[in-house]
């Protein structure tokens, strides 16, 4: 099932993770649910049992880059195809349940390679949204389509973080001259 392409219009943000720069952080959006590609999944059902942790809904994380948690399987494409390491394995830098991410800070040291993840729990991290180029490589080659980048997202983003500024003109038409 394809993230859902107005899930800054439908979800609430429930949560935040940090960067450690005190700067950048992505939002979580939603309570997540249980219809993602992530419960079908043979290989991720199996690493969650081994590691004796409940699979349970974890949201979409990001905004203008947004990885849809309860639908990605840890197949890595996206990391294998981003030009500036916009994501990483988030369990390779701390290693906790994923439903324990949220208000967690990360410094961004995680591994950033396809095949580097510790097992199938876990996840793609978009944990420097902020320096991606939008060049869209990830969204197409993630195979169950739960990258969605949309770079007009960003007033959504600055919204959830209370630095949102509405420009406004003076006048009626901004284009007028006196």
């Amino acid at each position: 099932m394809p993230i859902d392409e107005k899930f800054v219009e439908n979800l609430e943000v429930t949560g935040k993770t940090l960067h450690s720069d005190g700067e950048n952080k992505h939002f979580i959006w939603g309570n997540g649910r249980t219809d993602g590609e992530a419960f079908s999944n043979d290989d991720v059902k199996a690493a969650y049992e081994a590691r004796g942790e409940e699979q349970v809904p974890l949201g979409i994380h990001g905004t203008t880059v947004a990885v849809d948690w309860d639908s990605c399987v840890a197949a890595g494409s996206c990391m294998s195809v981003c030009p500036v390491q916009t994501f990483q394995w988030y369990r390779t830098e701390k290693d906790i349940p994923a439903k324990d991410v949220v208000g967690a800070t990360f410094d961004g040291t995680g591994l950033t390679e396809q095949d580097e993840r510790l097992d199938y729990t876990d996840k793609s991290m978009p944990i420097r949204e902020h320096d991606c180029t939008q060049c869209m490589a990830c969204q197409e080659a993630c195979p169950t389509h739960a990258i969605l980048i949309e770079p007009s997202y960003q007033e959504f983003h600055e919204k959830a973080d209370g630095s949102y500024v509405k420009m406004e003109s003076s006048s009626v038409n901004p284009h007028a001259h006196d």
